[in-house]
């Protein structure tokens, strides 16, 4: 650990994503940003020199220099960058999904357990401050519905729609509904990219809850959304926005109160929570078997839906 007390910090991926790291390692207090890595050498110097930090060349360079560095690279590159930083010892902070399969995300898990490494998995929403008032008055969900919807860009369709997208629902479910799951259904179709681009998950738990997820990358517009119906209230929020609201029931009738949210930046208080679980030894809020079980439930949506196309294009 850097002698300052502040916690030295490295980024491997410096694409849209990476370079919002960058830039909050920069800002934050207890952290130094030493430098990037990318395997675009022109980008890496481009965010190096908007925070007067090194580009270091290799990823054997980063982690001889870093106390915990973010992944930000492909998905189906996460493993082979991750591996090596763990196993040097290096904190990590990897970008949901944790990566393309159950295989690969344990090897990850080993080699932080060989590295006696902290591993942090993006879930961004679970840092969202929309999710604390989720998480403080969600307590018995019987129904709830997740929206998610963008416009379409080529960036992240490595992987289809259910991991570059619903995952990020999925976790959500999985911190409300505490239950095991009992069923999964689901359909998608594929429009732009080759992979399923438009998706919808029924997920049915042992409580007698059920979700319905909704996704698409096709989109006009950003939708990021989630009701959760409960036997005496009923909640709306924005993950977007940070706004929503309450419905109370009360007789036959429903009284309706705007939920106060104090906004906040999701990925600055993602980092800060990692920052603060390297620097104090903490587990995070959302460890690496967390992101686990979240992949293996996004890969079974997935496959449901690929055998259907199979099937669909043999009749």
């Amino acid at each position: 650990m850097s002698t300052d007390n502040r916690l030295k910090c490295g980024v491997a991926g410096v694409g849209y994503l990476g370079q919002h790291h960058a830039r909050i390692y920069n800002e934050l207090p207890q952290c130094e940003l030493v430098g990037v890595h990318d395997t675009d050498e022109d980008r890496a110097r481009e965010i190096a020199d908007q925070h007067g930090c090194r580009v270091f060349g290799s990823l054997e360079e980063l982690t001889h220099s870093c106390d915990a560095a973010s992944v930000a690279v492909p998905t189906d590159h996460h493993r082979d960058v991750a591996v090596p930083l763990l196993e040097a010892g290096c904190h990590l902070l990897g970008e949901k999904p944790i990566c393309n399969g159950l295989d690969e995300a344990a090897e990850i898990l080993d080699a932080a357990n060989r590295g006696d490494c902290i591993v942090q998995v993006g879930h961004i929403e679970h840092y969202n401050p929309v999710m604390a008032f989720l998480e403080e008055r969600v307590t018995a969900p019987r129904y709830i519905t997740a929206d998610r919807l963008a416009p379409f860009n080529p960036r992240g369709t490595e992987v289809g729609v259910v991991l570059d997208l619903m995952i990020h629902d999925i976790g959500v479910i999985l911190q409300l509904v505490r239950s095991p799951m009992i069923d999964i259904r689901s359909i998608g179709v594929s429009v732009l990219s080759g992979l399923e681009d438009i998706a919808n998950a029924r997920l049915e738990f042992e409580s007698g809850c059920v979700a319905n997820l909704n996704v698409s990358r096709v989109s006009e517009k950003k939708v990021r959304e989630i009701r959760v119906f409960q036997s005496n209230n009923y909640l709306s929020l924005d993950f977007m926005n940070q706004k929503g609201h309450l419905l109370l029931r009360d007789g036959l009738a429903l009284q309706r109160e705007e939920i106060p949210i104090e906004k906040g930046e999701p990925l600055k208080l993602e980092l800060l929570h990692f920052a603060d679980c390297v620097l104090n030894r903490e587990a995070p809020k959302v460890g690496g078997a967390f992101g686990m079980r979240a992949l293996e439930i996004a890969i079974q949506i997935t496959e449901q839906i690929r055998e259907a196309e199979r099937k669909a294009l043999q009749q």
